[in-house]
């Protein structure tokens, strides 16, 4: 398996990030929707990779900065044949050493806290995450839990 950075002009990776956005779109209230479209992931401030086994996308993540010091983790997924393979584990070391990598001394995250979101919230506290207070411009929400940790 290879992680390598995106730049989100393939319709593979278009059409794997639209089955997020609807599958976030099925488990959680429109007002608690978070997840960001391909056109903010284009952004300057978003860096994305894209996890490939051979030539088969199986997975991605991208992490937005905030300020000098801070990132946001973002479009974590991993294909739903995938699950439970590592590939999420796999993927969030390597967000992690590379939002090091470039220097910055926090990464936080924003998920669901309904059932659906519970293999996410272990594999977040499994790599020394904590839940904290809404950051950024998010507000306190009962469908959103809020992760945080140092690099």
């Amino acid at each position: 398996m290879k992680i390598v950075v995106d730049d989100l002009s393939g319709p593979e990776i278009a059409e794997f990030l639209d089955e997020h956005l609807q599958q976030m779109r099925s488990v959680t209230p429109l007002e608690s929707k978070h997840a960001i479209d391909l056109d903010e992931l284009r952004k300057p401030e978003v860096t994305f990779w894209s996890v490939l086994d051979g030539d088969t996308l199986v997975g991605c993540g991208a992490v937005k900065r905030l300020d000098a010091e801070h990132v946001e983790l973002k479009s974590m997924r991993t294909t739903p044949a995938r699950k439970r393979d590592g590939i999420a584990s796999l993927l969030l070391e390597h967000i992690i050493a590379e939002a090091r990598r470039m220097g910055f001394t926090r990464l936080s995250l924003e998920t669901g806290t309904g059932e659906f979101f519970l293999p996410a919230r272990k594999l977040y506290e499994k790599f020394g995450f904590a839940y904290c207070e809404p950051f950024a411009s998010y507000r306190p929400d009962p469908n959103s839990a809020f992760m945080t940790r140092t690099l």
